[in-house]
């Protein structure tokens, strides 16, 4: 055995955030796209936005169980869709997937019958917590009930950051733009949260992106010229460099926004078809964001979720109007545009309702619900069947999921966007299983999908790191298979592949053992990477640093 000097992983410099408008901004920008997809025509340009519907959406009046129609009366005397009310989805499914839509849910309707609209049943994940905040998290985070460690980043950042790994902090000739936009809401969203601290997005919380300039240039004052070596002059440093890095985002928004225009101009007069206005504006005048998220508020229904006079009105079926006819207006104008091909947008929530009413014409925190995935490129459909609610918990919630959410989210990811197998394990941290909601011609081949990649080594197995979890130290091991000794680069990157620290050292035939101070490291996921310096192939660990009371490994 070879055993090597104690060696030291030493942080990246600290991040922190600027207050505007009285809440936070962390805009993260990116370089240029990998040249594979040079090939690949329109993958680099393909778009997802992405629509919160806050609160916890009803979907079994959204999406009406026709095939289960009396089991749903029994358990909604009060509060379901009347059968001569909803609205017929598509009489060719099997029975078992016959479904009605909410009758204010016309535009959604006449989407699916031209193929641009699928809804997936019964999403979640196991164990669903049905708390607003947690909840929201979890889907946010990409995780579930047993990973509450994972919190921390979001789904949509470590994708963007996976994609995107090289990270300079400053627009690019070739990604001009910031890799997301959150839209509509004031307070910065966990999905696009990172490992490394960043947000890989920037926030309007207004639909003019003129006045968001405006704010912008009032942020702190006159640069400052002598800055201490110091860890106090490193934050100073990197705070001048974010308000120079959101001034030219904010010049940059408002570029695009100017040069862009509606062919429809005439949306609902509602906050949320104003995002997705917006959106369509930006897009049009040649933003080149990824993934921009929307939200839609008020689907905490415990009460006058339904009129008592008539259950087709209420507050839920004035959502369902909002939602259906913003999202159907935003699509008719992409397409009168000619970029509908470009787009593909899906909806989701923290949680359902319960299957039984609770006695004030309303419903009250569920599990399972419907997500709807919308776009040119859309294969309509079904995904499932209607929901079992025959076979409920004790408190009559769902409890058989059909699909996990992040099997619709890593389809997307792949499909749509184009990441490959590596982005996705970095963004899920598991293999989930695709649904076929994209159109077969339209999804994104294994040839020109993108994003980082582990190198392989053909002369040691695979490096292993111990203990990991880690918070004081961690021992990096690697098997030499070989006869000769040679030089290698070990280096920590973030879960996008920035670099953090390397360091080089000798691999020498056998077992070699390298312990590591991961004490100065936030926590988070990391990755660990042997790279053989004369032929440049390599192999990787992921690393995970937490912390606990006595500074030692929590195991």
């Amino acid at each position: 055995m070879k055993r090597r000097n104690f060696l030291q992983f030493l942080p990246a410099a600290g991040v922190s955030s600027i207050a505007l408008n009285g809440f936070k901004i962390r805009p993260f920008a990116n370089t240029k796209m990998a040249n594979i997809l040079s090939n690949c025509d329109g993958v680099q340009d393909r778009i997802l936005v992405l629509v919160q519907l806050k609160g916890g959406n009803d979907g079994l009046n959204m999406i009406i169980p026709a095939a289960k129609f009396d089991r749903y009366v029994e358990l909604r005397p009060y509060t379901h869709i009347n059968e001569d009310a909803y609205i017929a989805l598509d009489n060719t499914l099997p029975n078992d997937s016959l479904v009605g839509l909410h009758p204010r849910m016309t535009g959604i309707k006449e989407m699916y019958d031209n193929g641009w609209a699928n809804i997936i049943q019964a999403a979640g994940y196991q164990n669903m917590n049905q708390s607003h905040f947690k909840g929201t998290d979890i889907w946010l985070s990409g995780s579930d009930t047993n990973q509450g460690s994972t919190t921390n980043s979001g789904w949509m950042g470590r994708a963007l950051q996976a994609l995107y790994p090289d990270v300079e902090g400053a627009p690019t000739i070739d990604m001009p733009d910031p890799l997301g936009i959150q839209v509509g809401d004031p307070n910065t969203s966990l999905g696009f949260h990172t490992e490394t601290e960043h947000q890989n997005a920037i926030n309007l919380s207004g639909q003019d992106p003129a006045g968001f300039f405006s704010l912008i240039q009032t942020i702190g004052g006159a640069p400052i010229l002598n800055v201490p070596d110091t860890d106090h002059g490193h934050e100073v440093e990197y705070i001048m460099g974010v308000e120079q890095s959101i001034n030219l985002y904010a010049a940059r928004i408002s570029q695009v926004f100017n040069a862009g225009s509606n062919a429809i101009t005439s949306y609902p007069n509602n906050s949320f078809a104003n995002q997705l206005k917006t959106v369509a504006r930006m897009i049009k005048g040649g933003c080149k964001t990824k993934i921009y998220l929307c939200q839609l508020g008020g689907f905490d229904t415990h009460n006058a979720q339904v009129d008592s006079g008539d259950t087709s009105l209420g507050s839920h079926a004035n959502l369902m109007g909002t939602l259906s006819d913003s999202i159907k207006t935003f699509f008719d104008d992409l397409n009168q545009m000619g970029l509908a091909d470009r787009v593909m947008a899906c909806t989701f929530s923290e949680f359902g309702r319960c299957a039984k009413e609770n006695g004030s014409f309303g419903t009250d925190h569920g599990t399972l619900a419907p997500m709807m995935v919308f776009g040119k490129n859309i294969k309509a459909g079904v995904n499932g069947t209607n929901p079992d609610i025959d076979n409920l918990t004790n408190d009559n919630q769902m409890k058989n999921m059909q699909n996990d959410y992040r099997q619709v989210f890593a389809t997307l990811l792949q499909d749509w966007l184009g990441a490959n197998p590596w982005t996705l394990e970095q963004t899920m941290f598991e293999d989930f299983t695709k649904l076929r909601f994209v159109e077969r011609e339209h999804r994104v081949e294994p040839a020109c999908q993108w994003g980082g990649s582990p190198l392989i080594i053909d002369d040691f197995r695979p490096v292993s790191v111990f203990p990991n979890p880690a918070s004081y130290s961690t021992e990096v091991s690697v098997e030499h298979k070989g006869d000769t000794s040679y030089p290698v680069t070990i280096s920590l990157h973030s879960m996008g592949g920035q670099l953090i620290s390397a360091r080089t050292e000798t691999i020498q035939p056998g077992s070699n053992f390298f312990y590591f101070d991961v004490s100065g490291l936030r926590e988070g996921m990391y990755v660990v990477r042997v790279q053989n310096k004369s032929n440049g192939k390599g192999n990787v660990a992921k690393l995970s640093v937490v912390r606990s009371n006595n500074g030692r490994t929590r195991l």
